[in-house]
């Protein structure tokens, strides 16, 4: 059969697809070691709490109303509406509910985002998405619909005590002109856990005022929900930032609801893009969300139980590494927030794309890092070298898996 050039492009095999299938493919297989795909921990308290939440729902019939009926395709005005209160009282920020949209989980949000901005244009000229820092969220790579759509800078690399590391966005290199329709950045960042300072979102959102374009703050991992972030960092938004938020990594992955916070032009811009695309977001997500904000839990089991519980799994996490693979060359992002470790082997004689081989070979599933670096205008060795951990599985799990690892990684490093 032949497709358009539309469907040559999406129809195919992708990182992002790849990733997927591992996924559901680990979660059908008991045996597979699952450090690869970004489904949230299920953490115990917050699962009873769905359980017990939900089942309340049923009986007041708010659930039933939820699944019969369509919302407006700006999405449930009931939660965007507490959204916005809860926000402008939390931060500060002058927002109402014309400030905020909903889309089919987050993937979609930046789908629509990235062409609405980016992309060829009326006049002829064609903008780029600029990320300023390699590597980024694979799930961005293959969403433009035109070729090209994306341009990235190698950061710089701050060597730091205890086998660790971390990225800093080099400025010095970094280019804003009028072939660039927007800026986007995750904060915590997926998939190396890195957080962006304050400064740097201050110069990022200056960069973006001074060429009158957008920032794009990916939030999926952030402040003030699921609060998987564990630096003292500033909660940011403004008329000119694009802050997308997700309920997934708050626990909820199959509701897919995403949330963007920006412009009233933006969000009028979102809302009939839903109509045309898939006539409004669900309603699962925002009403379960919305009895949350009302019952003054959201926040709070965002900082007392989820970002506590990622805390300490990251830690362990970095401890068994630490432990089972002591090679020198080998180093570990700083671990700042999101759910993933970021592992560096530097040096490392194969691509983690073979390693990737290798390890699914024995049941351990993770992610080569050549995904994620993500509109680089040249090849760069390190991409070769890197690899994305998710650290939400038990105890025991990550135990096997870190020892299969790093018996995979010392037979690379001996040329086997």
């Amino acid at each position: 059969m032949e497709f358009s050039t539309f469907g040559d492009k999406f129809a195919r095999y992708s990182g992002i697809t790849q990733l997927m299938d591992d996924l559901n493919d680990g979660l059908r297989n008991p045996d597979a070691i699952m450090l690869g795909g970004g489904n949230p921990a299920q953490i115990p308290e917050m699962v009873e709490y769905f359980n017990q939440l939900s089942g309340q729902m049923v009986v007041t019939g708010e659930l039933a109303a939820a699944l019969t009926n369509y919302d407006g395709p700006q999405g449930k005005n009931t939660f965007i509406s507490a959204l916005a209160q809860l926000l402008h009282d939390t931060y500060g920020w002058e927002i109402s509910a014309k400030n905020i949209s909903l889309t089919n989980g987050s993937q979609s949000a930046f789908f629509n985002l990235f062409n609405l901005l980016a992309g060829e244009f009326g006049d002829g000229s064609r903008k780029k998405i600029l990320l300023p820092l390699a590597p980024e969220y694979i799930g961005y790579g293959d969403s433009g619909l035109s070729e090209d759509m994306f341009i990235s800078y190698r950061p710089e690399i701050t060597l730091l005590d205890n086998g660790l590391f971390k990225y800093h966005i080099d400025f010095k290199e970094l280019k804003v002109d009028n072939s660039i329709g927007a800026i986007c950045a995750s904060r915590p960042t997926n998939p190396t856990g890195n957080v962006l300072t304050d400064e740097e979102i201050r110069h990022l959102d200056a960069l973006a005022r001074d060429h009158d374009i957008p920032l794009i703050i990916d939030n999926a991992y952030g402040i003030p929900f699921p609060d998987i972030i564990f630096e003292d960092v500033t909660p940011f938004w403004n008329e000119n930032t694009i802050l997308c938020m997700s309920l997934s990594k708050l626990g909820l992955p199959g509701v897919r609801c995403g949330i963007v916070v920006a412009s009233e032009e933006i969000t009028t811009a979102i809302t009939n893009m839903n109509g045309v695309l898939s006539l409004a977001p669900g309603s699962v997500g925002p009403t379960i969300a919305n009895k949350m904000i009302e019952n003054q839990d959201l926040l709070r089991l965002s900082e007392q139980v989820i970002k506590p519980y990622y805390l300490r799994k990251s830690q362990y996490a970095v401890e068994l590494l630490q432990t089972a693979i002591t090679d020198e060359r080998f180093r570990i992002h700083k671990p700042e927030g999101a759910m993933f470790l970021w592992l560096w082997f530097n040096e490392l004689p194969i691509t983690t794309m073979e390693l990737y081989r290798r390890l699914k070979a024995r049941g351990v599933l993770i992610v080569p890092g050549e995904y994620f670096f993500i509109g680089l205008e040249d090849d760069w060795s390190h991409g070769h070298e890197c690899l994305r951990m998710n650290y939400v599985q038990s105890d025991e799990d990550m135990q096997r898996g870190i020892a299969i690892i790093a018996e995979e990684v010392t037979k690379a490093y001996q040329g086997e």
